[in-house]
């Protein structure tokens, strides 16, 4: 699985408003990061979720939410 230490609103402030390009960068690549991350969260057996501590209602819960949260 992917781990980042940045927040997309950590990113998304520290950049220039000018660069609005930037930005939108930034947030389509924090939603293929959601995405990707999810997918393989998906494909994730009773065992290799209980070795991460992830229940399986807390993985149901972030499977069900948009790409975009």
């Amino acid at each position: 699985m992917d781990r980042t230490l940045t927040a997309p609103a950590q990113l998304q402030s520290s950049l220039p408003r000018t660069s609005w390009y930037l930005r939108l960068f930034a947030i389509v690549t924090q939603w293929q990061r959601n995405a990707r991350t999810r997918h393989q969260l998906a494909k994730l057996d009773p065992r290799a979720l209980a070795d991460v501590g992830i229940s399986p209602s807390e993985r149901y819960q972030e499977l069900e939410k948009p790409f975009w949260r």
